[in-house]
């Protein structure tokens, strides 16, 4: 997805929360700040916008040398998921379908996303997501291609939301190698963060040895590019994945809530929409499968 004009922004919002995390000194925030405005200003608008955004957070590390600004945040939304964990394992465990509720209760957590704003309420998030119609459901084809796949590779996306996807992983019946940032950027999972949450004890955790807040191909690791050009069936979480890699062709699911306008206009949703989308499908299966869980 390219970067539109509303992103600059977002950009600018970023970086204006990350340095309240590091320093109360208005005078290095400014200059600091000066120094992400001319970034921005020379960035080409054809990238997308996660591009932009490994940019700004590599200047706030390398001007203040604070590696992990979000790590508190990290640790804290880690801790509030992992009381909850009980609950969501009840809630899938009785299910009439445990596939779709786990997808919901995976879903629910992408609401941990400091990227996209500040504050987030994780318990109206899960009552919202276990009951809101999704705006794109491709569960059916996703459950074709899930029984023909003996490997699953799971592109992570923030700290804390990987208990929901663990929850998910251990629904799934499958091997699944699980994807994290290869260095800190706001607050996406990294391989301690993934640790923390428990995934090592039920998914190959590996890191895309990349610091942007998506999955960037060219700048990830090559070890990381050949597990996923072998991967027979990826599920890719939150908005910063769909911004890489909507445009690449692969055997992709994007699982998703849309935050921000420009992603909800760029796939044709409303905004806090719950997305389940195919790469390059159409509507076939959306309406139709549409059904809250009890």
């Amino acid at each position: 997805m390219r970067t539109y004009l509303d992103c600059y922004p977002c950009f600018m919002r970023q970086a204006l929360d990350a340095l309240g995390r590091i320093t109360e000194d208005e005078e290095e925030q400014l200059r600091i700040l000066q120094g992400v405005t001319e970034e921005i200003a020379s960035f080409d608008p054809t990238s997308t916008p996660p591009e932009m955004a490994q940019r700004i957070h590599r200047i706030l590390r390398r001007e203040t040398g604070l590696d992990d600004p979000y790590r508190e945040a990290k640790e804290e939304s880690t801790r509030h998921a992992l009381a909850l964990y009980p609950e969501l394992k009840r809630i899938v465990e009785e299910s009439d379908d445990p596939l779709e509720t786990a997808i919901r209760v995976s879903v629910a957590g992408n609401i941990i996303d400091l990227g996209a704003t500040a504050e987030y309420d994780l318990e109206g998030g899960i009552e919202r997501a276990l009951k809101q119609d999704f705006a794109v459901h491709d569960i059916g084809q996703f459950r074709a291609r899930l029984a023909e796949t003996e490997r699953l590779l799971f592109l992570g996306d923030n700290a804390g939301e990987t208990v929901f996807d663990r929850v998910l992983i251990e629904t799934l019946g499958r091997p699944v190698d699980y994807a994290v940032r290869g260095a800190p950027v706001i607050n996406d999972a990294t391989r301690e963060d993934a640790a923390a949450a428990g995934l090592d004890r039920v998914a190959h955790v590996i890191d895309n040895g990349s610091d942007a807040p998506g999955t960037l191909l060219p700048f990830c690791s090559e070890e990381f590019r050949t597990v996923f050009h072998e991967a027979g069936l990826i599920l890719a979480k939150g908005q910063g994945n769909y911004e890489s890699l909507s445009e690449e062709p692969a055997p992709l699911f994007y699982l998703l809530q849309t935050k921000c306008p420009v992603i909800a206009r760029d796939l044709g949703v409303p905004v806090q929409s719950l997305v389940f989308k195919r790469n390059g499908a159409g509507d076939a299966e959306r309406s139709a499968s549409n059904h809250p869980v009890a």
